[in-house]
């Protein structure tokens, strides 16, 4: 059934709170049809286990969207809000999601932090053909007609980071990686991306999400004595790691692509928890543009008590604004034409992207991203060791695909064990 014709069929109520949303009802909106306002869905976490990095994209979500609004709207109509908290629980994502879409007739929609979240959503996202922006850094692959990822993939931030850490500290790795769909295919990348430069993964450890302890790791690590170690750590029980490897003199240099901008902990940690961490990043707050600085100006003016303007929250920032140039080039909220105009490819210039000027790949609906590789020294200041423009290439060169043609219609996740021997091994 087309998206059409379950919004004209009605929604059936699921029981799921919209309690701090900032209207509710409305009139046609999320098939194109006319409309005061333009509604927009926000889905992040303000509340449960991913609260620390849902919080900083709901803001930066508002931010973007009070600008918008103070500054004329969207073709002249000012966008309606629908921002419950999801309080980082799937059930209620996917309750919510339904709501958003059968309910408020949403004309696009923002949702969730985690891989999981997306997948937990994703179905009900294809059924009703909605148009749906998934801002978070991951592990990549997801090629869906409905979603359009606007963080970067593991691919582009391992392919920032591996490679730098090879050329200035050595070719022998060791990875440890959390125990899960995202640090298992990450760590596939790494040995991917160290193959492709000649060097070699001599170690590898998952660790399971509740680890805390991490005294075995570090003494696997001490035994193995690679030249750098990548750490793929999530989570409040991760962070413990940082701490421990100082305790025990573990002075190897690491590699990350989640620690710091996502969960800012050289902010939180007391240093030297975090010296000589080396991330592959498309943003962090203390990136020394003028560009930048306006952006966390802002975002403090308008969130003075915000603990940090984090990785994600500025790919929530620039997808609206995004939606913005397409819904205007489209001439209309309907969106089959405003994926359309996204799928025909777009530049995100100025002050709309904090992270510099980046492209939006249309055909397979990720971002080409400045990817900076961001280290963090003793006293926990960060600089840029390194800075390069990546696109997303695992599906639009080595699978090949085309989201706007031949594949409309796709809804599948690629993974580099299908293409790679080293992958999975």
């Amino acid at each position: 059934m087309s998206r059409r014709a379950v919004l004209a069929t009605g929604a059936v109520g699921l029981g799921a709170s919209l309690a701090g949303c900032s209207s509710s009802g409305g009139s046609g909106g999320g098939d194109g049809s006319e409309s005061d306002t333009i509604k927009i869905g926000v889905l992040e976490d303000r509340s449960g286990n991913f609260s620390l990095v849902g919080t900083p994209k709901w803001r930066a979500s508002k931010l973007a969207i009070d600008e918008i609004n103070a500054d004329g709207g969207i073709m002249g109509k000012q966008i309606e809000l629908f921002d419950p908290d999801p309080q980082s629980d799937n059930e209620r994502y996917q309750q919510l999601t339904s709501r958003l879409i059968r309910q408020e007739n949403v004309d696009a929609l923002w949702a969730g932090y985690s891989s999981a979240t997306r997948e937990a959503i994703r179905p009900t996202i294809d059924r009703n053909e909605q148009l749906y922006f998934y801002t978070t850094q991951y592990e990549g692959g997801v090629a869906d007609e409905y979603t359009f990822c606007m963080g970067p993939t593991a691919r582009q931030q391992l392919g920032s980071v591996v490679p730098y850490m090879i050329e200035n500290f050595g070719s022998d790795i060791y990875t440890i990686a959390a125990d899960y769909n995202f640090g298992q295919l990450s760590a596939d990348w790494v040995k991917v991306i160290a193959d492709e430069n000649d060097a070699e993964v001599i170690g590898e450890e998952f660790i399971p999400l509740s680890v805390q302890n991490f005294g075995s790791t570090i003494s696997n690590i001490q035994d193995a004595d690679p030249d750098f170690v990548m750490a793929i750590l999530v989570g409040a029980n991760h962070s413990s790691f940082w701490n421990q490897r100082t305790s025990a003199g573990l002075e190897i240099p690491m590699g990350t692509s989640t620690v710091m901008a996502q969960g800012y902990q050289h902010k939180r940690l007391e240093a030297p928890a975090l010296k000589d961490v080396y991330g592959g990043f498309n943003y962090m707050e203390e990136i020394p543009t003028s560009r930048n600085e306006d952006y966390v100006s802002r975002y403090y003016d308008k969130f003075p008590d915000a603990g940090y303007a984090n990785e994600e929250s500025i790919n929530n920032y620039f997808s609206i604004y995004m939606y913005k140039q397409a819904v205007e080039e489209a001439g209309t909220t309907d969106q089959e034409a405003v994926r359309d105009v996204l799928e025909s490819g777009m530049e995100i210039t100025g002050d709309r992207s904090p992270e510099g000027d980046i492209s939006f790949q249309g055909p397979v609906h990720h971002m080409t991203h400045n990817m900076r590789v961001m280290r963090c020294d003793a006293e926990h200041n960060i600089t840029v060791e390194d800075q390069r423009k990546i696109p997303e290439q695992f599906l639009s060169e080595t699978v090949g695909i085309d989201l706007s043609g031949e594949d409309d219609g796709m809804t599948k996740q690629f993974t580099p064990v299908e293409y790679f021997d080293e992958a999975g091994s």
